[in-house]
């Protein structure tokens, strides 16, 4: 049997495993082990003991379940209620006024979050009652939620990036850096959009007629000081060379315990429940980047990646019509996926064509995030509508027309970092120039 056959017979079990509702990890598994009966290994066992114990015993993955764990911790505090009460004054007064909220909001939990889903969740708990409340259009408190929550992908500490970090092992901190300024990119792009309509759809917004003295909006902004504090002391120590992604991790769980003691949060029920579900998200992760380690394997044990890599430079497709290729794939696999499942799924095909085409790996993992994140306001399967359906009890694709602007957005987004790629590249060569 040749390595197309083999190919073909691995894809049909691979898309009939998860059609089926199959775990994706346990997909993962079965396909890698399926590869290696075809490729006749006998020495099964030992390949799949080694490959698990390699994949999953890196210094660098320990990062993961530390940031999961402080954003777990985060969840569960006031900081949601403190992030609007901080907030409003401030953005009451702009076109589109406490929609900002959601955005900045967003913003600044993805900070200290690292989850897309955490983030939706956290942040609309607050916001959607007190603006529907308020007289906000649906649509708009909806979708600035739906499109703002994809931001705990991209802002740093980002857990997608750490996977793709360890998957094709580039830095993490520098992955950190570079996902900075395209995060801040999209909160500037978001928040146009919501001036823009509220000064063609004025109607459809409430007249806020909260007027607070300058003394007041200070006294209300200290409450975003401790959360601002833990942002700066988590990204800094990345930034400044001070601590590497898994020391700053450590960091962030010792600084959200003690936000989480100072706002009188912490309680041993709270410290049980945050740990529990840290360590079951963790889990999942790690199972589903074992069974992809093994994958990749198995896939060089049949050398189809070099297979692919070879066919695309013979076909002398240049990088932007490869990347618009990736782009239709990666859209289409995460209707189906989540983030973390399509970025496992892929990279040990996708990487060595990126490479082939001289593609730069750190620019690529911010594209890979930004379009992930599309996928996730894109139904059948986009984890942000199900969240937000979870807290509004609208129908799925209603609330994906109230995304699809913002769905809009990141595809103008992609298309920037694109035709500017020192959008991702500025910052983390900046601060290798002044290591040096």
């Amino acid at each position: 049997m040749d390595t197309l056959q083999i190919a073909i017979i691995l894809l049909i079990a691979l898309f009939t495993l998860l059609s089926l509702g199959f775990w994706v990890a346990t997909t993962l598994f079965s396909v890698a082990i399926l590869a290696l009966i075809l490729n006749q290994q006998s020495a099964i066992d030992m390949i799949l003991a080694t490959t698990i114990w390699s994949g999953s015993s890196s210094w660098t993955i320990s990062a993961l379940p530390l940031f999961i764990w402080m954003g777990e911790i985060l969840f569960r505090t006031r900081l949601s209620e403190d992030l609007f009460k901080g907030l409003s004054p401030w953005l009451a007064k702009l076109p589109g006024g406490l929609l900002h909220v959601n955005i900045i909001g967003c913003g600044i939990f993805a900070a200290v979050s690292g989850s897309s889903a955490a983030t939706t969740a956290t942040i609309g708990k607050m916001s959607l009652p007190e603006l529907r409340a308020r007289g906000y259009a649906e649509s708009m408190a909806m979708g600035t939620l739906a499109g703002s929550g994809t931001l705990g992908f991209l802002i740093p500490p980002s857990i997608i990036l750490i996977v793709y970090g360890v998957s094709a092992e580039v830095s993490i901190s520098r992955l950190f850096m570079a996902g900075a300024l395209p995060g801040l990119m999209l909160i500037g792009l978001f928040m146009s959009y919501v001036v823009i309509w509220s000064l063609l759809n004025p109607s459809k917004l409430p007249r806020e007629n909260t007027s607070m003295t300058l003394v007041e909006k200070l006294r209300h902004t200290r409450q975003l000081f401790p959360i601002l504090s833990l942002i700066a002391f988590v990204i800094g120590s990345i930034y400044l060379g001070w601590a590497t992604a898994t020391e700053a991790a450590t960091l962030g769980v010792v600084g959200s315990l003690a936000l989480a003691w100072c706002t009188g949060s912490l309680s041993w029920d709270m410290f049980k429940t945050s740990l529990i579900g840290a360590a079951c998200m963790s889990a999942m992760i790690l199972l589903i980047l074992a069974g992809a380690n093994l994958l990749t394997v198995a896939m060089g044990f049949l050398r189809l990646p070099a297979m692919l890599a070879e066919w695309v430079v013979n076909l002398h497709l240049s990088a932007g019509w490869l990347l618009i290729a990736l782009t239709v794939l990666f859209a289409i696999l995460g209707c189906f996926l989540d983030g973390i499942s399509v970025v496992v799924l892929t990279t040990s095909v996708i990487l060595p064509l990126v490479e082939a085409s001289g593609i730069n790996l750190l620019w690529f993992g911010i594209y890979l995030v930004l379009v992930v994140e599309m996928s996730q306001i894109t139904p059948p399967v986009g984890f942000n509508l199900f969240v937000i359906q979870s807290l509004s009890g609208r129908d799925i694709f209603k609330i994906a027309g109230y995304a699809l602007p913002f769905f809009s957005i990141l595809v103008l987004a992609i298309l920037l970092l694109t035709c500017f790629p020192d959008i991702v590249l500025w910052l983390p060569g900046l601060l290798t120039q002044h290591a040096h």
